[in-house]
């Protein structure tokens, strides 16, 4: 292989590692690290072409700087277009290295936004929240819609960059980290951060920890920094075998949409959008289409809590192929506590356009919408702590669906680990059953 492209694809990998730790921990330092000789070992197929065309646009030494928001997605609290957005920052890269990084909290920078842009409907209806501000700028399931929105609030916030890109980052990648560094002790907080229990630790540690052990409000997020410095050092001085394991994990958290790209470079995010990093609803299919998107409107943090679970049939026996979807819905929380109460979802069905919904249970006084290419059917879904539901659809499908059927599903950002069970009927009658854990968007033909 040749030695210029195996030195590209680790800095690539660990360009994203960094950027991934920038956002959850706030450390200031990016160091590049030399395992040329090791590449081999990793897949080089479009994902690596795509790496090769990050790290050329990154990393030229051409005396440039490059601006990056970073929006830090919360999914114990799913939105829409991944998580709550608590914070972000504003990372610059000269010549390959980090110079610059700010982490702001969003509900700080949220009160220099003029109230000029009325919130959804749900958040107006449940949250009393009427004006959208940064913080709940990804009501799309669609990334690329979200980044646009994203960065008008910036702008109306006062803000002064001008970005080359937008990175979202999910809290699942604190846990893919620790399961290749092993746990961090931290010698001004209690406890064991690992891979198992540091994302319900560290919440704790922001929301009530910090109150226990006399800290200021204002410096309870110190431990974040710590916390990364320690993850960070140790990640460094893993040996070769467990770098290339680091490496392969952070390709599946991009496959699971828990890290997202956009970059305003048109060819650079062609290349992005062709790997599926970009997170867009794609709008060109014409087949069979199933999204299920949750907005968590509770306002807590009850995602951690949650289990979902889908049946498909789709039926091409008849005359017009009509569809049936269960999704499930268990609250596996034992009690409600300072993290969790009873869950409440505004959650929309995204649908080929031309669906027509005939029936539901469990799905109260349905809105419908048409947007990103397709319909979608909104309700309301409340989930008592400890307890399950099952929300029923049965809708009818466009007939031109039955000639050449394919099904698209994709997942929503932030949400992983789904079993899926789908049946499809076919015209003759005969059956066709599929079942597997969606991690992301898969097509069934």
């Amino acid at each position: 292989m040749n030695d210029k492209h195996s030195k590209k694809f680790w800095i690539i990998f660990w360009l994203v590692s960094v950027i991934l730790l920038v956002g959850f921990f706030y450390f200031l330092e990016f160091q590049k690290n030399g395992l040329s000789g090791l590449t081999e070992k990793l897949p080089v197929d479009k994902d690596y072409q795509t790496a090769s065309a990050l790290i050329d646009e990154l990393l030229q030494k051409d005396n440039s700087e490059k601006t990056f928001l970073l929006l830090f997605q919360n999914n114990m609290e799913i939105r829409p277009g991944g998580g709550f957005i608590g914070a972000f920052g504003i990372l610059k890269i000269t010549n390959g290295k980090i110079s610059s990084l700010e982490v702001h909290d969003t509900g700080n920078f949220d009160g220099r936004i003029p109230d000029t842009i009325p919130s959804p409907k749900p958040f107006q209806e449940i949250m009393k929240v009427q004006s959208l501000k940064l913080r709940d700028s990804n009501y799309s399931p669609d990334f690329i819609e979200n980044t646009k929105l994203a960065e008008k609030f910036y702008q109306m916030g006062n803000g002064q960059e001008k970005f080359d890109g937008i990175i979202g980052i999910t809290t699942n990648v604190l846990t893919s980290f620790l399961k290749v560094t092993g746990p961090v002790n931290l010698p001004d907080y209690p406890g064991t951060f690992g891979d198992e229990n540091a994302v319900m630790q560290l919440e704790y540690q922001v929301e009530k920890g910090f109150d226990e052990q006399g800290i200021a409000r204002g410096e309870r997020k110190s431990v974040i920094n710590e916390l990364g410095q320690a993850v960070l050092e140790k990640a460094l001085a893993l040996g070769n075998l467990e770098k290339i394991k680091l490496a392969k994990i952070v390709l599946e958290d991009l496959k699971k949409k828990d890290i997202l790209l956009y970059f305003k470079d048109e060819k650079l995010q062609a290349k992005v959008s062709a790997s599926g990093w970009d997170g867009k609803v794609d709008e060109t299919w014409k087949k069979d289409f199933l999204m299920l998107v949750d907005a968590n409107i509770g306002a807590w943090k009850s995602d951690y809590f949650m289990k979902r679970s889908v049946e498909y049939t789709a039926d091409l026996h008849s005359e017009t192929p009509r569809a049936s979807l269960k999704i499930t819905y268990r609250h596996t929380a034992t009690e409600k506590n300072w993290l969790t109460r009873d869950y409440l979802s505004y959650s929309r069905i995204y649908a080929p356009m031309g669906s027509w919904l005939d029936k539901t249970e469990n799905f109260a006084t349905p809105t419908f919408e048409k947007e990103l290419g397709k319909i979608s059917f909104g309700s309301y879904i409340p989930v008592i702590t400890g307890q399950a539901k099952t929300v029923e659809l049965y809708y009818s499908l466009p007939k031109e669906i039955a000639n050449d059927y394919a099904l698209k599903i994709q997942k929503q950002i932030g949400v992983n680990d789904m079993p899926w069970k789908v049946k499809i009927i076919q015209k003759d009658g005969a059956e066709k059953n599929f079942e597997f854990i969606l991690n992301s968007d898969k097509i069934i033909k």
